[in-house]
């Protein structure tokens, strides 16, 4: 069995995150070129349905970096 040490997994979590976070923050920056009214034309409630899914995404992904993963802990009283 080829089981990764601590060290690749760090390694991998950190080429992983570099590429994912550059390339959402690119994606990003496309969303909010979409607020220019001088080329785009929207209602507030559209405007609010996208921030509002993006918040909500951003919110579970705090969560999963903050909160104890229960599987890997077992059960205990």
């Amino acid at each position: 069995m080829n089981k990764k040490t601590p060290r690749d997994k760090s390694a991998k979590f950190i080429e992983l995150a570099e590429k994912r976070v550059n390339k959402t923050l690119n994606e990003l920056k496309l969303i909010k070129n979409l607020s220019n009214k001088n080329y785009y034309e929207f209602t507030d409630d559209q405007a609010k349905k996208i921030i509002r899914v993006l918040q909500q995404e951003m919110d579970l992904i705090k969560k999963s970096f903050t909160t104890l993963n229960t599987q890997e802990q077992g059960f205990k009283l």
